[in-house]
């Protein structure tokens, strides 16, 4: 399992090393051949250099968005799936409590984190619960949905072979849930990100979104590309070790 993980990771770090060398070519170039306007893209010498002269806003930033953005996508991860198995197990839990999460996700994400921040400061913790609140129903409802396109004849096999429900849970459905449950990992990762960011619009001191609200109000083109870029950043090694997980993970499925 070893030598396959790091033989996964090492496909996926130079391909991803490769798209982002590209990309920098193309920003490098576009800037300096063509002359875009610094006002509108920086090149990223001026970004780099500036990140290299003052690094302590961006390195604390990117620390305090990672953390609130991971706590949620944990938090949002583990109760999404046991919302996903308690609902495919109780018809009237699933016809009492779905309808209740699909209206809780029509609340604008601004509404509730003015809410959240109220209830918990701005704090650590109030980040990651509106990070949580942008997850938990992506989990819950792929897991249902994985839970219940297992095919009937295998539960009835395993059944006639004295399998109890824990059994099924955990040698069966599950196993043959964890596609669609990736795939809502996949949008959670992007969902717990923006959560992150957008709470920390609300008033705080540290953090990717505060860097870009201040970047934003003082003009300041460089520090504002330079913050985005550590949002995408963050945002791609998380989809990335997600997507290593699900290749690990789901050794088992046909590959393109």
């Amino acid at each position: 399992m070893k030598p396959r993980l790091a033989t996964l990771a090492h496909g996926a770090t130079t391909r991803l090393g490769l798209t982002v060398l590209g990309l920098a070519l193309v920003w490098q170039a576009s800037t300096a051949l063509l002359g875009v306007p610094a006002s509108y893209l920086p090149g990223l010498d001026a970004i780099f250099s500036m990140m290299h002269r003052h690094p302590a806003p961006f390195i604390a930033g990117f620390i305090r968005t990672a953390s609130e953005m991971l706590i949620g996508l944990a938090a949002g991860t583990l109760v999404g799936l046991i919302n996903g198995v308690l609902l495919h197990r109780h018809q009237l839990l699933r016809q009492l409590l779905l309808p209740l999460f699909i209206v809780s996700q029509t609340i604008p994400v601004i509404a509730f984190g003015a809410l959240v921040v109220m209830w918990f400061g701005n704090s650590l913790l109030s980040k990651a619960v509106i990070a949580f609140y942008l997850t938990f129903f992506t989990i819950t409802v792929n897991t249902l949905a994985g839970l219940r396109s297992v095919d009937p004849a295998q539960i009835r096999l395993l059944r006639s072979f004295g399998a109890s429900d824990h059994q099924l849970l955990w040698r069966l459905q599950l196993p043959s849930a964890l596609p669609d449950i990736f795939i809502a990992l996949k949008l959670a990762v992007a969902l717990s990100l923006s959560g992150a960011v957008v709470g920390e619009w609300f008033g705080d001191t540290t953090g990717l979104g505060v860097l870009l609200l201040q970047s934003m109000y003082n003009e300041d083109m460089v520090t504002l590309w330079a913050t985005i870029l550590l949002v995408a950043l963050l945002g791609s090694l998380s989809f990335a070790a997600v997507a290593l997980m699900e290749r690990v993970m789901l050794f088992w499925q046909p590959r393109a």
